[in-house]
């Protein structure tokens, strides 16, 4: 698999300790949950030639992520002011820049999975979305906006970004803070419904929604899935790890690749119920520690529900 976008040095702050950094990033995150997971996972990003950037590329690569950058660069490794409250909730705050060029990537990747930052920050995102264009008649695409208010720019083109985005997409993981950003007062169901059943657009749309579970959508069923009991240690990458799971869930039933494309958007109850089972259990090993720090497979095996 294929994944692009931002890295990010994650500076978590909590009160009462000393800063910690952990190297993080949406996209950064996904590659390392699914090498993790036993996945040949490629990583296409921008990074700075500083410590920051070390500390992220030592990380991804000690899982197994193979990096491609797209040249030396004069900018800083972008990084995240990460604020914890008391009840382990996620606020942030950034320093980044994303000018991603056109990069060769190596032959044969059936899925691509871009999204957050990448996506939305030009003028590197135009080069993330002519990457999906260029990969959609061999590979299935996966999309996550994981929406960053400060770095959106006007409400408007950030919408219409993303919607350019979702109809590149065969599958589209959102959060319930995401769609009430870029849908104030629409409920959940109703825009997973109108991406799912758009001419262009995901044949599988997945929303978490924290303790609440996650929903998942296609063209003619909707499936919920509720949230494992786990005691949460802080929410950093929990998403990520949602996204990894449910890509592993989807690549081990033969559903990524484009010649499985018709087989996706033709989803049984059944196997959408064991997708959203691996993301949420992905999802839970993830908050129950500290940091994004996604399962590995047995990890990942040991935290699936039980029928």
């Amino acid at each position: 698999m294929l994944v692009t976008g931002e890295c990010v040095a994650d500076i978590v702050q909590e009160p009462g300790l000393a800063d910690r950094v952990h190297p993080g990033g949406s996209p950064a995150n996904v590659a390392y949950g699914l090498a993790r997971l036993g996945h040949e996972a490629h990583f296409l990003t921008q990074l700075g030639d500083d410590r920051l950037g070390e500390l992220i590329a030592a990380h991804l690569r000690s899982a197994g992520v193979v990096l491609h950058t797209d040249g030396p660069e004069d900018v800083r490794t972008p990084s995240a002011v990460v604020h914890l409250d008391s009840a382990g909730s996620a606020r942030y705050s950034f320093d980044i820049a994303w000018t991603l060029r056109e990069t060769p990537v190596p032959d044969g990747r059936t899925h691509l999975h871009l999204g957050s930052i990448g996506a939305a920050v030009q003028p590197g995102a135009t080069t993330v979305l002519a990457l999906a264009e260029k990969l959609r008649p061999t590979a299935t695409i996966s999309y996550d906006p994981n929406v960053r208010p400060a770095l959106m720019g006007d409400h408007a083109d950030a919408v219409a970004q993303v919607e350019r985005c979702v109809a590149h997409s065969d599958l589209v993981k959102a959060s319930d803070e995401d769609l009430s950003w870029l849908y104030p007062g629409r409920p959940l169901e109703s825009i997973a419904a109108q991406w799912a059943t758009a001419e262009a657009g995901p044949a599988l749309v997945l929303i978490t929604r924290g303790a609440e579970g996650a929903l998942a959508r296609t063209a003619t069923l909707t499936v919920e899935q509720p949230s494992a009991p786990v005691e949460v240690v802080d929410t950093v990458g929990a998403g990520d790890a949602f996204m990894s799971g449910t890509l592993h869930a989807l690549d081990g039933a033969g559903l990524l690749g484009a010649a499985a494309r018709e087989r996706l958007a033709a989803l049984d109850t059944a196997t959408l119920r064991q997708v959203l089972r691996y993301g949420a259990a992905s999802a839970a090993v993830t908050v129950s520690r500290a940091g994004a720090n996604p399962p590995d497979l047995a990890e990942l095996t040991a935290a699936l529900p039980r029928d």
